[in-house]
């Protein structure tokens, strides 16, 4: 896939609904809410994701979830979710599959990389369907596609709180990256940093001092490691007690 950055609009391949028409039904669909939009978390989530769901969207600086930790959360519960997003003015649906490694959205997948990642807003999180009635293959993408572009491009900008707090971090050997865009100008020094990784553990603030990069940019390295399995974090490293990854 191409590097993740749009010019255009992306296709979609069905007609989608406003996100207007979507938040008066769910004020409908809520009696006696005095007008407020119900909870973003379908009551009918498995117990220990919808709890850690709830936990994040009460610790939210901003209004509702991030698509970031919504997608993390499903990956470290192996719990496929629907996500209903706001992407511009329409409900775009995502449907995320940690076992199969897949997601799956309304677009082909020549599409994908036009989505506006860093402007995408969770409206509600629900379980998948069945996966096998997403039958339709043009419609699948490499959920290791997904969580890279989020991380590196979505509205999240700070650790995830799994691996947030004093750390060290070094990247995992064997990881293979290969199939993953770096980010267009930022490659050059996203590529250095990886190979810092894979030869040192490094606290986050001395990561945010190599070339090219700054502390938002190294977190969101880190973030698209840790989703790719190809991070490792250590507590007891001599930097960690340092303000690795302390906010």
């Amino acid at each position: 896939m191409a590097a993740f950055f749009h010019s255009t609009q992306p296709s979609f391949d069905t007609v989608l609904p406003r996100v207007s028409d979507f938040q008066r039904r769910l004020r409908t669909a809520a009696p006696g809410s005095n007008g407020a939009p119900s909870s973003t978390l379908n009551s009918t989530l498995d117990r220990s994701l919808l709890l850690d769901l709830q936990r994040f969207e009460a610790q939210a600086n901003g209004p509702g979830l991030e698509v970031l930790e919504v997608v993390a959360a499903a990956v470290r519960h192996a719990r496929p979710l629907r996500l209903l997003l706001q992407h511009e003015d329409i409900v775009l649906p995502l449907t995320v599959m940690p076992r199969e490694r897949l997601a799956h959205a309304p677009l082909a997948l020549s599409q994908w990389e036009l989505l506006h990642w860093s402007a995408l807003k969770v409206l509600q999180v629900e379980p998948a369907a069945a996966v096998g009635d997403l039958t339709d293959g043009s419609h699948l993408a490499p959920l290791a596609v997904v969580l890279w572009a989020l991380a590196l491009h979505g509205s999240r900008a700070e650790l995830l709180p799994e691996i947030a707090g004093p750390a060290a971090y070094r990247m995992a050997p064997g990881t293979d990256l290969s199939s993953l865009s770096l980010g267009g100008s930022l490659g050059g020094p996203l590529a250095s940093a990886l190979a810092r990784l894979q030869r040192q553990s490094t606290p986050l603030h001395e990561i945010s001092n190599w070339p090219g990069l700054d502390r938002e940019r190294a977190t969101r390295l880190l973030n698209g490691l840790y989703l790719q399995a190809g991070l490792i974090v250590t507590r007891a490293h001599p930097a960690a007690g340092h303000g690795g990854g302390a906010h």
